[in-house]
């Protein structure tokens, strides 16, 4: 059985390990802990916990539990003290402050869901993700910089801050995986913050693992702005430490209403720039051009404040493309 590591956080990751859990693959999926927004943000501030909810997505997407605890652990209250709040996050921090370390946190939940596969936090310190721009900008927690849609210049750098240690699981997964997924999902705040944990970098460097990223369908105003195929590739790789094997790139129409609101957001389609460019990135990786677009738009609770994608890949598209690498 082929041993496949998906690298991310958000809805992005929660499509593709949807998408994979019906195949016969050995799934671990490691999850970035730097988020600071929304619900999660709040109970990290008032509880002082690690963030939740990257966590909470990953283990709802590989569970195979009654439909009834995903929905619990999707769902978001509307009113009240905790409106805004998600059940699955509070009932991770309470899990956190009655379990002797985050581990078994992470054990209890995969039990109770019935998990497939093993979702591996990044790592278990508190740490705060930080970017400096082009411009000479610093900004500092995870929710922040995915709020600074006012950005046009390309970040420069990002770092952890304090520097983090990475979870054990987390490099012996790496080191025996037969294939890395890394993406969808925004590039400065769900996929680098993963690859700026201490020993993750080397520990992909070192794998013989072939890497397949799932391009984003949409730039993102604040990190990716104007971002095109290669600018995304481009800051992948310098954060890998190595080239990517296999681009999947979305060539489907998208409709104009959908278009027409992340227009609002000065957000746009990622343009497909590979065959044009001048350093041979088309020709180095096997790039897939397909329709991976979801039929279903994501309609966000009222209660949720945060800017949502409402374009999504279809689980079950990219599931199967996966499967049908990974039998090569």
């Amino acid at each position: 059985m082929k041993k496949i590591v998906v690298i991310g956080g958000g809805v992005g990751t929660f499509v593709v390990l949807s998408g994979l859990k019906k195949y016969p693959v050995d799934v671990s999926v490691i999850v970035s802990m730097m988020d600071s927004g929304g619900s999660t943000g709040r109970l990290r501030d008032q509880l002082g916990v690690l963030p939740p909810g990257d966590l909470r997505q990953c283990l709802v997407a590989l569970s195979e539990t009654s439909q009834l605890w995903r929905k619990l652990f999707l769902y978001r209250f509307e009113a009240g003290d905790l409106k805004g709040h998600n059940f699955g996050n509070i009932f991770i921090s309470a899990l956190e402050k009655n379990s002797l370390n985050y581990q078994e946190v992470v054990d209890t939940a995969s039990f109770i869901l019935k998990t497939k596969g093993r979702v591996m936090p990044v790592t278990f310190d508190k740490v705060h993700l930080c970017v400096e721009y082009e411009d000479g900008e610093i900004i500092e927690t995870e929710g922040k910089i995915d709020t600074a849609n006012y950005k046009t210049s390309k970040i420069k750098k990002a770092y952890l801050k304090p520097k983090a240690k990475s979870n054990t699981n987390v490099i012996e997964a790496i080191s025996q995986a037969d294939y890395i997924i890394i993406g969808p999902g925004d590039l400065y705040t769900s996929l680098i913050p993963n690859l700026i944990v201490n020993g993750v970098n080397s520990a992909i460097k070192k794998s013989k693992a072939k890497i397949i990223n799932i391009m984003n369908l949409m730039t993102k105003r604040g990190q990716a702005t104007n971002y095109k195929v290669s600018d995304h590739v481009f800051d992948l790789e310098k954060y890998l430490g190595r080239k990517i094997d296999f681009i999947m790139l979305n060539q489907a129409s998208i409709p104009p209403k959908i278009l027409s609101y992340y227009r609002q957001f000065k957000e746009m389609p990622v343009e497909d720039d590979l065959p044009r460019f001048n350093r041979g990135l088309s020709n180095s990786r096997k790039v897939m051009r397909l329709d991976l677009i979801s039929k279903t738009t994501y309609n966000k609770s009222k209660a949720d404040k945060l800017f949502r994608s409402i374009l999504r890949h279809d689980p079950d598209k990219v599931g199967e493309i996966i499967w049908k690498i990974v039998k090569i």
